[in-house]
């Protein structure tokens, strides 16, 4: 199928290794926009292959996460969501942790995210590791299911038909080496309840009952590193009682050891932003107290490695360095750098306006009552990166480049007020990756 690539007896041989990388980015390209759905899944399980071979292997954090739980390293680990230019931005992140010595870094996609972006988990992970071979990356690559979160609505309807789909989702993302998943049943919290066990005990249940599910298909020799939630985004900050509830809960039900890595938790923040009407995005107050006070406790009486801080990255610059400050260990990055990509100068007007347009006509639905403009198109913008995934792969060189010099600045930002900057050492000590053939 590709030059320089031969298969013998189930081996994968690369007899000019430096012509395979040259290739790459034409390779990658035929194989994500590749009609036919059985061929795409040939092309990207070959090239995903390709780039192990090249030395960009996908592995679980957990042996970092384990250090993290036993002595705060001192960094916060960034997630980034990356919902468009997937291919560019990825390269850029690892050419600036190159730079920067950064091992500590996840690249994740949450279940909404794979249907509104059209990237299933294979496409995804293919794309993340092929960036990674790209740059001559070093360390291992970390991929993440962000948010594999049940649908309440669907839940309490048949409760049984939502887990499924969850556990089917779970099967696809270990399948393309997923080493890394956070199981949200927060939705399930009944806040009516009269206990906080009781309020939490849908949640930690369904997250034992996904937990154990995981442990029992993870591949030989890794351990998935998860998470769970305690109380979902965008509601009341989460409370000591509530975490404990959950963690007790969590640790009675699961038979499976080991168990969670870390915990999300609730500050005040919400994903995307509170959008204004004029379309900008209103500062948030982060409580930093709870934030510290849950990540310790988490960290010394249940062995997790701290806290997670979710729908953070349009929070004001001038917060970020607090999270390391306060031992926070793992902070999710989405909306803002889909805001940076939307509204760069370099993107063609005409090109912003034919997705806005098709925006305002395909998702009519959505514009309540009370939004303005550009309230309704900052809230619902995230749905033009699939239906024109092709359109932003074939932008002009030229403007791609010009997005991605600013999206590498707010990496580089990222990176050193997240204080990850030379912890490639450290992740190379504590994270060993197990190849797994795939072909």
């Amino acid at each position: 199928m590709y030059d320089h690539i031969k298969l013998e007896n189930g081996q994968l041989i690369l007899e000019d290794p430096e012509k395979v990388r040259q290739n790459l980015d034409q390779w990658i390209y035929q194989a994500v926009f590749t009609a036919d759905r059985e061929e795409k899944q040939k092309r990207l399980t070959l090239l995903k292959e390709v780039a192990k071979a090249l030395g960009a292997i996908p592995a679980s954090i957990f042996g970092l996460y384990q250090a993290m739980a036993q002595n705060f390293p001192g960094f916060t680990v960034p997630a980034i969501n990356i919902r468009g230019l997937t291919y560019d931005f990825a390269r850029t992140v690892f050419q600036t942790a190159k730079e920067m010595q950064v091992g500590a870094i996840i690249f994740e996609i949450a279940r909404s995210e794979m249907a509104y972006t059209l990237q299933r988990p294979l496409e995804y992970a293919t794309v993340i590791t092929v960036a990674a071979a790209r740059e001559r990356w070093s360390g291992p690559v970390f991929i993440q299911g962000d948010h594999f979160q049940l649908k309440r609505k669907s839940f309490f309807a048949e409760p049984e038909k939502e887990k499924a789909q969850i556990k089917k989702l779970i099967d696809e993302a270990l399948e393309a080496e997923f080493y890394q998943i956070d199981i949200d049943a927060s939705t399930l919290v009944e806040i009516e309840k009269e206990t906080v066990t009781e309020q939490q005990r849908l949640n930690y249940e369904v997250t034992a009952e996904m937990a154990q599910y995981i442990r029992e298909k993870e591949p030989a020799g890794i351990h998935v590193n998860l998470g769970g939630e305690i109380g979902e985004i965008g509601g009341h900050n989460s409370t000591p009682e509530e975490l404990r509830a959950f963690l007790d809960g969590f640790n009675q039900t699961c038979s499976q050891r080991p168990g969670l890595s870390k915990i999300s938790v609730q500050t005040g923040t919400s994903h995307g932003g509170v959008v204004l009407p004029d379309g900008s995005v209103a500062k948030v107050a982060v409580d930093f107290d709870t934030l510290r006070t849950l990540s310790e406790l988490a960290r010394q009486e249940y062995g997790l490695a701290g806290a997670v801080q979710h729908g953070a990255s349009t929070l004001p610059e001038e917060m970020f360095h607090l999270f390391p400050e306060v031992k926070c260990c793992e902070i999710h990055l989405a909306t803002g750098f889909q805001n940076l990509i939307y509204d760069h100068p370099a993107l063609p007007e005409s090109f912003r306006q034919k997705i806005y347009e098709f925006l305002k006509k395909n998702f009519a639905s959505e514009w309540k009552e009370g939004l303005t403009e550009a309230q309704f198109i900052y809230k619902t913008r995230k749905r033009g990166f699939g239906p024109f995934k092709k359109d932003w792969w074939d932008l002009p060189p030229e403007v791609k480049a010009s997005i991605m010099t600013d999206l590498g600045k707010k990496i580089r930002f990222l990176f050193e007020k997240l204080r990850v900057v030379n912890s490639l050492a450290l992740v190379k000590e504590t994270v060993v990756p197990v190849k797994i053939v795939k072909i």
